[in-house]
């Protein structure tokens, strides 16, 4: 995994508690956006932890980058600031998860390997925040362009599941089950399987 993160106490902490965790490395760390997508491109990690607030350039427009090179790296979010103008931006530019920099350090190890195993991961305020918005997140009211199979696909995806966990709970092939994010995400006109997972909580596809 990278480290993204203008201070060097904050990179120099979190790459000590991570380096003794056995299932995580860290290959590399940045001081701010820009140099964090060149390292990302160079080192092409699994997982990218990335502040939001960067003096050199933000997270936001890092994420951007990312998503327009096309590089795989499921990138988590980690910031002290949780409200919607920072939140949403981040997670429309293709964030897989978003907590706060106060998360327990083994929960924060969690996080990794969660949005590592294809996870979308909020904190319950993050969520909240989102929720909270007087507009939708994303489409709204095309609900019933989903089939029953959809419809089940999505409740999954708002419980934080994998498409191969979906696919092992469905009785489906994780090719089919792709079918069906995609299929989802194109008939809500949403983004991501965020935006997706948030769509069904909002209009009460999934608790």
């Amino acid at each position: 995994m990278l480290l993204v993160d203008d201070h060097q106490v904050v990179r120099r902490g979190l790459r000590t508690f991570l380096e003794i965790q056995d299932d995580i490395e860290v290959v590399g760390e940045a001081a701010d956006g820009p140099a964090g997508v060149a390292r990302a491109e160079e080192l092409r990690p699994d997982v990218v932890l990335m502040d939001v607030k960067m003096p050199g350039g933000d997270g936001v427009e890092a994420l951007r980058k990312l998503h327009e090179l096309g590089n795989p790296a499921r990138v988590l979010i980690i910031t002290s600031f949780t409200e919607q103008r920072t939140v949403v931006p981040a997670l429309r530019a293709g964030a897989a998860g978003y907590v706060h920099k106060d998360i327990d350090p083994t929960a924060l190890a969690g996080a990794i390997r969660s949005v590592h195993a294809g996870h979308v991961l909020l904190q319950p305020e993050v969520a909240g925040a989102l929720l909270a918005q007087e507009t939708p997140y994303g489409g709204s009211g095309r609900g019933g362009q989903l089939t029953e199979r959809e419809r089940e696909v999505l409740a999954l995806i708002a419980r934080g599941r994998s498409n191969r966990e979906i696919a092992r709970d469905l009785v489906l092939s994780e090719k089919t089950v792709k079918t069906h994010v995609s299929n989802i995400l194109m008939k809500l006109d949403l983004a991501d399987r965020t935006q997706a997972a948030l769509w069904a909580v909002r209009h009460g596809v999934a608790d």
